[in-house]
């Protein structure tokens, strides 16, 4: 599948939340993976164009409000799995192992 004809496609039967589309619908339409489907989903967003999702799946913006709550739901995620590392990083105190360990910045852990 190439990402212009999702955009395509979800530009002309999905404009909309009220015309939302789950994932697995265009899974199958397009024959990929869910894991393609968001890379493509991702790809486009990146470019530009107004893919947004709700609850209820996929759909091209209709209008400013809905693409911020895209936006808004992003950062909701994004705040999640932050706390999730800083909860990760608290667990490494459970396997010191004596050594001193120095915080590097960019580093795998940071």
């Amino acid at each position: 599948m190439q990402k212009e004809q999702l955009a395509e496609h979800l530009r002309r039967y999905h404009r909309g939340a009220e015309n939302a589309v789950i994932s697995r619908e265009l899974e199958c339409t397009f024959h990929v993976s869910g894991k393609e489907l968001r890379d493509q989903v991702n790809a486009l967003r990146r470019e530009g164009v107004p893919i947004a999702s709700d609850q209820n799946g996929y759909f091209y913006a209709k209008t400013e409000a809905e693409v911020r709550l895209t936006i808004r739901h992003m950062r909701n995620r994004i705040s999640g799995i932050s706390a999730a590392i800083t909860g990760l990083r608290r667990s490494l105190a459970a396997f010191d192992d004596t050594q001193i360990r120095l915080p590097l910045e960019g580093g795998d852990d940071s």
